[in-house]
C-alpha cells in the first residue's frame, strides 16, 4: 500500500516548485526556504539537516552530481522533518546518501523513531525511482514482482539521522512521517545534477533521456 496517501506525493510537487522558484529568484534552495519559515522548529530542522549534508559544498548544477534538499511539516500540525539527498546521474539514478534531521516532539524510543524515519525514506527513494503500476487495454499490466520493480539492498545508500526536542513534553508522532521529505529531496538532487527537472515518476532511464532531449 501506499503509505501516507496524497500526503508524499504532494510534498515532492511542493517542494520541487520550491526549487524552481529559489532557481528563478537567484537564490541557493536553502536559503530560499529559510526566509520563508518563520516557525523556529521548522528553521532549526532544515538548518541541522544542511549541517549534516555539508551543504556548502554543493557543486555547479548539470555537472552529473546532485545536492538536494526538502522540508514537510508533517499535515501542518505534526512532526517537522526536512531531508537531503546526495545523487550520481549518468543514464540512471544513483543514491549516495541520503540526510534526515526529525522534530516529532517526546521521543520514548529513539532507535524505534531511527529505524521508522530511515524505513520510510527507503520506501520513498523507491517509490521515487522505481516503483509503478502499468497499465494496458485489458487493465492492470503489473501482475509479478517481476513486473514490479522495487529498490534492491544493493541499492539502499547509507542514511544518517538526526533527532532533536526528543524531551519535549508532547509528542508529534513519527509515522509517516519522511517520505515527502524524502521524494522531494531526491527529486531535487536528481535536478540539480541534470540541469534539468524530471516531472514523472518514477525518475527511470527513459524519463532522463527525455529531459535531456526537452
Amino acid at each position: 500500500s501506499l503509505r501516507g496517501l496524497g500526503g508524499p506525493v504532494n510534498t515532492f510537487a511542493g517542494e520541487s516548485f520550491i526549487d524552481e522558484l529559489a532557481e528563478i529568484a537567484g537564490q541557493d534552495p536553502l536559503a530560499y526556504r529559510l526566509s520563508m519559515i518563520v516557525d523556529p522548529r521548522g528553521r532549526a530542522v532544515v538548518e541541522t539537516v544542511a549541517r549534516m549534508a555539508d551543504w556548502s559544498r554543493r557543486w555547479s548544477p548539470g555537472a552529473g552530481r546532485g545536492l538536494g534538499l526538502a522540508y514537510d511539516r508533517h499535515r501542518d500540525r505534526a512532526g517537522y522533518c526536512a531531508a537531503v539527498a546526495e545523487v550520481e546521474v549518468e543514464a540512471e539514478v544513483k543514491l549516495v546518501k541520503l540526510w534526515c534531521c526529525a522534530d516529532a516532539g517526546l521521543i520514548v524510543n529513539p532507535d524505534g523513531a531511527r529505524n521508522q524515519i530511515e524505513g520510510g525514506m527507503i520506501m520513498a527513494a523507491s517509490w521515487v525511482l522505481k516503483e509503478q503500476v502499468r497499465l494496458d487495454g485489458a487493465g492492470i499490466a503489473t501482475t509479478t514482482w517481476d513486473d514490479y520493480p522495487i529498490l534492491r539492498f544493493s541499492e539502499v545508500p547509507p542514511v544518517e539521522i538526526e533527532l532533536i526536542n526528543t524531551k519535549d513534553p508532547r509528542p508529534f508522532g513519527i509515522g509517516e512521517l519522511s517520505q515527502g521529505p524524502a521524494m522531494g529531496a531526491i527529486s531535487n538532487a536528481v535536478a540539480h545534477a541534470l540541469g534539468t527537472r524530471v516531472r514523472e515518476l518514477p525518475f527511470t532511464r527513459e524519463k532522463i533521456a527525455q529531459a535531456l532531449l526537452a
